[in-house]
């Protein structure tokens, strides 16, 4: 998959594609649902595959002190809509000029001369331009007049009856539910950074641990998790079994929160490389302790209780969402 940062860049040989329009974030399987149905039509119509989506996102240019919010950052988003088949990744920055296009000169600026899309495809409810004027009922007049063909997928429910959401995501991630979320995913949610150094006290009571900060990650709840954590290669991961600690370590007075992940049966020396870390089961809330006899206790039984729940999952190797929830 190719990669280009603005609309502009476009190379000759990816112009006439069928578009698949959106924010993204989660790439859930509303999300899904769109791009797949834009590569469907891409495939009827021997023509290239692109996915347009904006970064950083507009809900971050227009509120930007609101706390952090993102389900897939920059490269993990990439990496989903790798997997779903795309040839081309349009992640448009989205900055004051961006925000100030109509909906009119998006379509003509961006959609017709910039990409000379072929076909666009959008959610059902997809809103874009300045003032969030343009909808797909102005898409389906401008197709209507020969620019493109136009597809607007309805809203996909899940088994509950709702629809799919990055909101419904981004509740179960801040109760607990990691598996619930997952679920609306079509993946296990993952998040990703740099090894940071810490106090390696983890490694003093017989547990180290790999700790970064989550930026601009959405936080999910407080406490203990069993996880799938990712060794990124560069060319590659190679996924370890692991248990997790996301929080601010009140046994030790701090105030930072940190994720720590602790590999299960595996002796990596992590500092500086990137970290995939895919939150399969909650297990526990965050806890202080009475000393590090206690917190060494409790680490023993999670690490036993993150054991058994893996070892009821089956993970297949995969190119994007590398722990997906099922086979299916």
């Amino acid at each position: 998959m190719r990669l280009i940062r603005h609309c502009g860049e476009l190379p000759p040989d990816l112009k006439g594609s069928v578009v698949a329009l959106g924010n993204f974030d989660g790439v859930h399987k509303g999300h899904q649902a769109v791009i797949l149905a834009a590569r469907r039509i891409a495939t009827e119509l021997g023509a290239p595959l692109a996915v347009m989506t904006f970064e950083p996102h507009p809900r971050s240019f227009f509120r930007p002190d609101q706390p952090p919010f993102r389900l897939t950052p920059f490269r993990v988003k990439a990496r989903l809509i790798e997997a779903l088949g795309a040839d081309l990744a349009i992640m448009q920055h989205f900055d004051a000029a961006f925000a100030g296009m109509g909906a009119l000169e998006f379509i003509g600026s961006v959609l017709v001369s910039g990409l000379a899309a072929r076909h666009v495809v959008v959610g059902y409810d997809y809103v874009f331009g300045k003032g969030r004027q343009g909808t797909g009922a102005l898409l389906q007049k401008m197709a209507d007049e020969g620019n493109f063909g136009f597809t607007s997928v309805p809203p996909e429910m899940a088994p509950d009856g709702d629809v799919y959401s990055s909101t419904r995501v981004r509740e179960f991630l801040v109760a607990g539910r990691p598996g619930e979320a997952a679920e609306l995913l079509g993946h296990y949610w993952e998040v990703e950074g740099r090894v940071e150094h810490g106090d390696a006290r983890g490694r003093t009571i017989g547990f180290p641990t790999a700790n970064f900060a989550l930026s601009e990650y959405q936080r999910p709840a407080t406490g203990v998790y069993a996880v799938r954590a990712g060794v990124d290669l560069g060319g590659g991961t190679i996924w370890h079994d692991g248990v997790a600690n996301f929080g601010r370590r009140p046994t030790f007075d701090k105030t930072d929160e940190v994720l720590e992940v602790h590999l299960l049966d595996a002796d990596v020396d992590l500092y500086g490389k990137h970290l995939r870390v895919a939150l399969i089961d909650y297990l526990r809330p965050e806890m202080k302790f009475s000393g590090l006899a206690a917190l060494r206790a409790q680490i023993e039984a999670d690490v036993v209780a993150a054991r058994a729940l893996l070892a009821a999952r089956h993970f297949p190797e995969s190119p994007g969402p590398m722990v997906p929830v099922s086979d299916n």
